[in-house]
């Protein structure tokens, strides 16, 4: 990292909206590596938690734009994002001119487009930065970023994004952060699904698990969601959300979308996305979305997969 660069965006102030459970962790990070910041939420908890941490509390989302040179959001979807961005009150109409809208939301593609042309329209710009990997990685300032921004853009976002996560890639210009990030997301959630059939089947076999993992894992069958996530989570019983069904479902939404948008058929998105309209139908929504196998084997009647306590793949 450029060190006098670095030290240039330390003394920016930098607006946050967004404390869920992502963005509260990603918030503090930037307050532990020194980030003036000024913060909003309609979480009164998440944003006392930030104050004590140091951060400051805005009023309003045009406070935010008025007093930082770096508005950082990270909201549920779209509607949210362009809430917050356009209309008189929104980030866009307050802001000062070369300042930036950092988006770290997952969100369709055409509402980044727009963003984007608003902000060029008050002389300012959008980076488009989902990201990549869980809840505990955020906490621990490790997430993945993918960037959609110019070059200069990307310059002054990135200490940033190195405080909040340990591997960032500029994918280029605004806009291809978040579509990367569908393409991304598009095979992890498929991935869960076929994985979810696949251990149903062995379970309706009455299959050794382990046995038939080991299998799975030393042929070109295996997957990282496999191979990684399904043994620290659903594997052994544990479906506390790291990335809920729930919004699993929603970029499968927006994923099957653009995807419309670009006239690209994808009909393993359709199904893998109705099989998570039925688990969420189901009450299966808020749990992990490697839960999805535990929904298929419930709604099937099929004794759930689990390993033994203490396994370990070889």
């Amino acid at each position: 990292m450029d060190t006098r660069n670095h030290r240039r965006h330390r003394m920016e102030k930098i607006g946050f909206i967004g404390l869920g459970r992502m963005g509260k962790s990603m918030a503090l990070n930037l307050r532990k590596q020194g980030y003036p910041l000024v913060v909003h939420d309609l979480n009164a908890a998440a944003v006392n938690e930030l104050v004590d941490a140091g951060a400051a509390s805005a009023q309003s989302i045009a406070q935010i734009a008025r007093e930082c040179s770096i508005v950082a959001t990270m909201l549920p979807s779209s509607t949210e994002v362009e809430q917050v961005a356009l209309g008189a009150e929104g980030i866009f109409a307050n802001a000062r001119k070369g300042n930036i809208l950092l988006d770290m939301s997952t969100i369709d593609p055409l509402a980044t487009d727009r963003l984007a042309a608003a902000a060029r329209t008050a002389g300012q710009s959008v980076v488009d930065a989902p990201v990549g990997r869980l809840a505990e990685h955020a906490d621990r300032g490790e997430s993945l970023f993918m960037v959609g921004a110019t070059e200069e853009d990307f310059a002054r976002v990135r200490p940033l994004l190195d405080v909040m996560g340990s591997t960032v890639y500029h994918c280029g210009d605004v806009g291809t952060g978040g579509r990367t990030k569908l393409v991304n997301n598009y095979v992890a959630v498929t991935l869960c699904q076929v994985n979810a059939e696949a251990l149903a089947l062995s379970q309706r076999f009455g299959l050794d698990i382990t046995r038939t993992l080991q299998v799975l894992y030393g042929t070109s069958a295996t997957n990282g969601q496999l191979r990684l996530n399904f043994p620290n989570k659903v594997l052994v019983g544990d479906t506390t959300p790291g990335f809920t069904i729930d919004l699993a479902h929603k970029d499968m939404a927006l994923v099957m979308g653009a995807a419309h948008a670009a006239r690209v058929p994808m009909p393993v998105a359709a199904a893998v996305f109705e099989s998570f309209s039925l688990a969420r139908a189901s009450e299966y929504g808020k749990i992990d979305f490697s839960g999805i196998a535990d929904a298929v084997c419930d709604l099937a009647r099929i004794e759930r997969a689990r390993v033994p306590a203490g396994w370990k793949a070889a």
